[in-house]
């Protein structure tokens, strides 16, 4: 369907972030299932909009069920009618905000893009955070804050020095099919690990003092891109090195193995722990509050996720 005579469609990069207990994942759920996704109440939310053509959300980066974003981006094209001018950035998140029908869901930023930017295509770096906290030995021993927000486990340590040095072996270009689940589009599992730190975290601020046996620690990994699940993967792997399961030198040894169904391959850590932290373009920026609206024509070119 081509644009309505004297009509604009404009494209936006926006940014959203989300709690992912509630959702099966952050793409839109189609036809009569009873799961739904993050993008289905976006999109509802675009209808208030009134674009000429519906309003679909194309994502960056894809999450499953539970897991969170601190900050994920879409790109979606607004096509007002004749004699209207495109909605300002500011406009456009604001609307979203107001009429979206979930508390977990809030749109951070939108901004102006050139018509043939990509969400997906043209970031250039991902990050995630996987959070961990130790010293729960029963799940009620967690504040009700932090459930489905990090990864609870028993052990009172871990061996951190180990994790990082097994992080090592990560890094770099490597084929990381061990690490990849069942049911992944693409056709290389070949990716670049830029980063892979392991840290402890200064603490939560809903954890009581009295409550000093938890203790949490951060995950990170970035890439251009992931194979799906890789990084609940690499995760469950370097949380078997920090309990004493597997030697860091074994991390190297699962990597070349390139077998997805080995022994230790198979553990994925639990959704609930992951968020997708940044989504960078070059450009652009990762942060939001650090990318800069373009020019107010629909062709203008942006000006430095």
């Amino acid at each position: 369907m081509g644009p309505a005579s004297g009509s604009v469609t404009a494209r936006y990069l926006v940014y959203f972030q989300y709690l992912g207990t509630d959702f099966n994942g952050v793409a839109a759920v189609r036809g009569s299932q009873r799961a739904i996704g993050v993008l289905n109440y976006l999109e509802e939310a675009a209808k208030r909009l009134n674009s000429v053509v519906p309003v679909r959300f194309t994502i960056s980066s894809r999450t499953d069920a539970g897991v969170h974003a601190l900050s994920n981006a879409a790109h979606l094209d607004v096509q007002r009618r004749s004699g209207q001018p495109p909605f300002s950035p500011e406009v456009l998140a604001e609307a979203l905000n107001a009429h979206v029908r979930h508390p977990a869901i809030r749109v951070l930023q939108a901004f102006r893009v050139p018509s043939d930017f990509h969400a997906r295509h043209a970031a250039t770096s991902r990050t995630y955070l996987y959070r961990l906290v130790t010293g729960c030995h029963r799940p009620d021993q967690l504040s009700v804050f932090e459930r489905n927000r990090c990864w609870p486990l028993r052990a009172d340590c871990l061996d951190v020095d180990a994790m990082q040095e097994a992080a090592q072996h990560l890094l770099g270009t490597h084929d990381f099919r061990a690490f990849q689940s069942a049911g992944s589009p693409t056709t290389s599992s070949v990716r670049t690990l830029r980063r892979a730190s392991v840290s402890p975290d200064p603490g939560s601020p809903f954890v009581l003092a009295q409550e000093k046996r938890l203790h949490f620690w951060n995950l990170e990994f970035e890439s251009r891109s992931f194979l799906y699940r890789q990084v609940r993967r690499m995760t469950a792997v370097l949380v078997a090195v920090g309990l004493g399961a597997l030697r860091p030198a074994q991390v190297k040894v699962i990597l070349e193995s390139r077998d997805p169904l080995g022994r230790h391959q198979t553990r994925v850590a639990p959704a609930h722990g992951l968020f997708l932290k940044s989504v960078l373009y070059e450009n652009l920026g990762g942060n939001p509050a650090c990318v800069q609206q373009e020019s107010q024509g629909p062709g203008g070119r942006e000006t430095p996720g």
